[in-house]
């Protein structure tokens, strides 16, 4: 069997291969249980949380990602989410890798923003605003300049010194990167704006957005959390990457139709939807598109056959 570092998963999941590979899994479809979530007691501190997200295709393979979230771990000097993901013969029960899970969520997580953005972004798409700057924001960096020709980057975070930090860390010749204290401003000059985030209440508001922006929003990811606000939400088309997913854990979208300002019948597909030409991406050079992210079992499945192929030998 084989194991996979996080550098060994990073160096085998090269973002086209990995947005293809997104985009063919989409396509094809597999099998999804819901996810099992448990709650661990921590004798004397707060409960841990268990997840298991199992997913397989017949014939081929199958793969459960485990996940960990213990709030405790920053007074041990250990990450709060830990994970693993084991990739098996679908036909055998073999198991065939073991691999880095932190590392295979942050690819995959940027790929699919990647992949809708290649329906959604103008093709023409040269400036990206990089909301957040956590752990997440140099992989969308990275996968958004894959599939449009980003020159200009602009990062903001609650934190100017780490936005500034990592603007140093992003740039290089062929891309500029800059930090940005005027997140007002820096939206209204982007062709993409790309939320990783915590926010619980909105960052990006729907009026700063310019004709032909593409949002992506990626950080919520439960009912409590939100990115974007309300005129956002009414000034797009709107899009996610599962309806199942979305519709049970994303505020960006929930929240909305709480109020009535957006239906389940509005949205204007998923992925499987766009990957399967089911739905048309974006219609017109002025349109705003919203894209909207809660992550699969579908995504991690795609990602750890890939690695095992281009990491495997």
């Amino acid at each position: 069997m084989r194991i996979l570092s996080s550098s060994e998963v990073q160096a085998a999941l090269p973002f086209g291969a990995l947005v293809e590979a997104l985009r063919q899994m989409f396509r094809s479809g597999c099998e999804l249980p819901t996810r099992h979530h448990h709650t661990v007691t921590v004798p004397g501190g707060s409960d841990g949380t268990l997840l298991l997200m199992p997913a397989w295709q017949t014939g081929r393979n199958l793969g459960i990602k485990v996940v960990t979230i213990f709030p405790d771990n920053g007074a041990r000097s250990l990450p709060s989410v830990l994970g693993s993901y084991m990739l098996l013969d679908g036909t055998t029960g073999q198991p065939l890798a073991m691999l880095d899970g932190p590392m295979l969520t942050l690819r995959r997580t940027a790929a699919a923003s990647a992949l809708a953005a290649g329906y959604l972004a103008r093709p023409d798409s040269r400036r990206l605003l990089m909301v957040g700057t956590g752990a997440l924001a140099p992989h969308l960096v990275e996968a958004h300049a894959s599939v449009r020709p980003i020159q200009e980057v602009v990062i903001w975070g609650r934190n100017p010194e780490k936005a500034l930090a990592l603007a140093g860390r992003l740039d290089r010749p062929d891309l500029r990167v800059t930090a940005a204290t005027d997140l007002a401003q820096a939206a209204r000059d982007a062709d993409i704006v790309s939320c990783a985030t915590l926010a619980r209440e909105p960052l990006i508001q729907g009026d700063w957005l310019r004709a032909g922006t593409h949002l992506d929003l990626v950080g919520g990811f439960t009912p409590q959390m939100r990115e974007a606000d309300d005129a956002a939400v009414r000034r797009s088309r709107v899009f996610v990457d599962t309806r199942a997913g979305a519709l049970k854990e994303a505020g960006d979208i929930l929240r909305p139709m709480e109020a009535g300002i957006l239906r389940a019948e509005d949205l204007g597909g998923d992925l499987f939807d766009l990957a399967r030409d089911a739905r048309p991406g974006r219609r017109s050079p002025e349109e705003i598109t919203f894209f909207k992210s809660v992550g699969t079992a579908l995504e991690d499945l795609a990602a750890a056959q890939l690695a095992l192929e281009h990491g495997g030998t």
